[in-house]
Formats: C-alpha cells, structure tokens, sequence
C-alpha cells in the first residue's frame, strides 16, 4: 500500500508536522528523507530495509559510497543528500561549539564528535583544542588505527596543543566494535597524554569514547 493510501494521521510526514518529528521511528524519518519508495515498497517499507541491512542509522550514515549505492533503489544524488545533511549537521554543532565556553555545553562538543565518529570501521582518534576560556580553538584527526596497533605518541599530540597555543584539550575516539567501555590501552593513552600535556600546561578536559549512539566520558568516571 501507497504512503498516500494510509490514514492522514500516520502518514510520516503529516506525523511529523502534527507531532514533532521526536514521535517518528528511525524508519519513517528515513522516509521523510527518501520521499519516494521502489517498485513494490514504499518509502517507509524501502527505510525499513536500508536500516536492516546497515544496522541502524550510524552505520548507514557512515556507509561509503560504492556500498551505499549497492542497496536497490539507492545512488549517487541519495548519497550526496546524506552527506549534505550530515555536513550541514556538523557545522551547526561546529557553530553552536565555537560560540562560547565548550564546557558549559558539553551536549553539543559530544554531539560534534558523535556525527565525526560513529559508524566508522576503523578507529580514529581526535583532538578538541581549547583556550584559555575553554573556546574551540581547532578540531583535528590525530591518528589512526587501533590504539593497540598503531600507538598515539604524546609527542605529536604535545606538538600539536602548542601549535595552537591551547591551554586545554578533549580527546576522542571511536570503537567500531560498537563497546563503549574503555580498554586497558583507553586508560594507559589516556594517563601518558595527561602527564605529557602537563608539562607544557595544557590540561587534558575529558577523553570522550563514542561507539554507535553511546558514549563514554572519563571525567564523568572521575578518571581524569
């Protein structure tokens, strides 16, 4: 059945309108974005399918090119549509992050980081550097890889915060395997930055883990 043939009130996007687009399922937002469904499949039958296959938004999101287009009914202008919508997305938060104190907004550095780092294959790990007024001074890849394979250096990172003159930094990083809790070598990184970074007085804020929707904060724990 046709979108069009279901009663008016439950129609994704009459939904939407009349209640608030928080009352929407991950499917019928989805739908929303696609606007029209395949032969045999509406849109929110077709957004049903796209999350099944993906796992989940995160994943279907992070979803390359060449295996995003693989989907039936998917290519390269719903490809650039995501991508768009997800920059766009980014740079909001980038905004609202650059506006004032990153400390007394926590939501929107972790939101930031989230949009950057979940749903990747492979693990990543970030700096947010601050000033002195904890404003966002710049936002970098470090490294890459897994932090037990290819080992942060705090050197590099120590280069990094004095090239930006930061008096203080957020770390992040990402678990594919979709885990949040943090590894033996999430805490020992974390302690070797903390000291390293202290010697040339910058201060190490939180080290934040982002696996999937969920996050992880080592401040929060008391760890730092």
């Amino acid at each position: 059945m046709a979108i069009t043939d279901w009663p008016e009130g439950e129609r994704p996007r009459e939904k939407l309108l009349e209640r608030g687009a928080e009352a929407l399922t991950d499917a019928e937002l989805l739908a929303i974005f696609l606007r029209v469904g395949v032969v045999g499949k509406s849109a929110v039958e077709l957004a049903r399918d796209l999350l099944a296959r993906f796992g989940g938004l995160n994943r279907l999101f992070a979803a390359g090119q060449a295996e995003f287009v693989a989907f039936p009914g998917m290519g390269p202008a719903k490809y650039a549509q995501v991508q768009a919508v997800l920059e766009m997305a980014r740079r909001t938060l980038g905004e609202e992050m650059a506006r004032g104190d990153a400390l007394n907004s926590p939501g929107a550095v972790r939101d930031w980081l989230r949009l950057k780092l979940a749903g990747l294959p492979h693990e990543v790990f970030m700096g947010v550097f601050l000033d002195v007024q904890n404003r966002v001074l710049a936002t970098e890849e470090l490294f890459r890889g897994s932090l037990m394979q290819t080992s942060v250096h705090p050197r590099e990172v120590v280069k990094r915060a004095l090239a930006h003159n930061a008096a203080g930094l957020i770390l992040a990083h990402n678990h594919p395997s979709g885990v949040a809790e943090p590894s033996q070598a999430d805490r020992w990184i974390t302690g070797q930055l903390k000291t390293a970074l202290a010697l040339v007085d910058v201060q190490v804020i939180d080290h934040f883990i982002v696996a999937g929707s969920n996050g992880y904060s080592f401040a929060e724990r008391g760890w730092l």
